[in-house]
């Protein structure tokens, strides 16, 4: 949702800056998957191995 506002007034201004907040938007989520993902295997592997 967050990608399509964005990308709209990109495309209605013209203006970089809301695009380039939307890219650093994208990575910080991206960055909190990735850490939550390996929080998971971690307990998942410790899991295992008990």
């Amino acid at each position: 949702m967050i990608k399509n506002i964005a990308w709209n007034t990109f495309k209605q201004t013209g203006d970089i800056n809301s695009y380039l907040e939307f890219k650093q938007t994208q990575n910080i989520e991206n960055n909190i998957r990735v850490n939550i993902n390996e929080k998971n295997q971690s307990k998942w592997d410790s899991n295992i191995r008990k």
